[in-house]
């Protein structure tokens, strides 16, 4: 969980805490207003010491029993702002890039299912060794962070074992786009691009490309991943977004089957990253 986000959490359990001792009806134990609101002594402990999430009926339901019915759409305005758990890449590189990895590598280990869109580059879980290099070091230059090129793609690289574990399944969709993006020198990306035409039939991969000329319901927006329906991570230029409330894991799930819709799979997937594959002048 970043910092931000626990940070925000424990700030909104103080208030919760001052709203409880400052009620109007004179200051409210924390097993007195457990009892009024039916919940138990733990929950009103975790949620005054930041250490769970309340819902909209938590607040509203904190706000009546408290009396203090006004304070609710601040304490909304306040579970709002923080919906999103913003990880900023400025403090996630302050020792490069291969904690960011291993922090990766940890979260596909405990799914079983992944569902990608990826719009800009080749997505990592079928990089090869010198693509991922590549990305590593023009990141590295624009965020200033310590140069751990080789630490970190022999960590993307440790990742990929996934793909080789029964009851493993990536759903992946790509833009055109992504096949194209000269993010590495011609010989690389014509060795990247071959290594996506070998992928497709993978029992454990799905990989669907949606061509240029496909039609879209939607333009090709952020790129983003989601782990087993349980979160989101949302990939922008200063910072990832970790989403974990429902309606909004919903949400991406919608954007995905709409790209997938322009999706080519299969045999027609092989000939557009070969297109992508003849374009390159080696």
């Amino acid at each position: 969980m970043s910092t931000d986000y626990q940070k925000a959490r424990e700030d909104l359990g103080r208030r919760l805490r001052e709203l409880r001792v400052e009620s109007p009806h004179g200051r409210l134990t924390g097993t007195y207003l457990a009892e009024q609101l039916g919940w138990t002594q733990s929950k009103i402990s975790k949620l005054e010491n930041g250490r769970q999430t309340p819902t909209v009926e938590d607040l509203r339901a904190w706000a009546d029993a408290t009396g203090q019915h006004e304070v609710f759409q601040e304490l909304h305005g306040r579970l709002k702002g923080f919906e999103s758990h913003i990880r900023s890449w400025r403090r996630q590189l302050t020792a490069g890039h291969r904690p960011v990895q291993e922090t990766w590598n940890t979260l596909v280990d405990d799914s079983s299912t992944l569902t990608v869109w990826e719009n800009n580059a080749v997505n990592g879980m079928l990089q090869n060794a010198d693509y991922a290099r590549h990305v590593f070091e023009s990141y590295a230059a624009l965020q200033n962070s310590p140069r751990d090129a080789e630490d970190a793609v022999r960590t993307r690289m440790k990742r990929q074992e996934w793909l080789y574990r029964p009851g493993k399944r990536l759903h992946l969709l790509m833009w055109e786009g992504a096949l194209r993006a000269q993010v590495c020198p011609p010989a690389v990306l014509a060795a990247q691009l071959d290594r996506l035409l070998g992928v497709v039939g993978m029992d454990t991969v799905h990989l669907g490309i949606v061509p240029y000329e496909a039609a879209l319901t939607l333009p090709p927006a952020n790129p983003f991943w989601i782990f087993d329906e349980r979160l989101v991570i949302v990939e922008d230029w200063h910072a990832e977004l970790w989403l974990d409330d429902r309606v909004t894991i919903a949400l991406y799930s919608r954007v995905w089957e709409n790209f997938n819709q322009s999706a080519v799979y299969g045999i027609d997937a092989q000939r557009v990253i070969s297109r992508a594959r003849q374009a390159v002048s080696i």
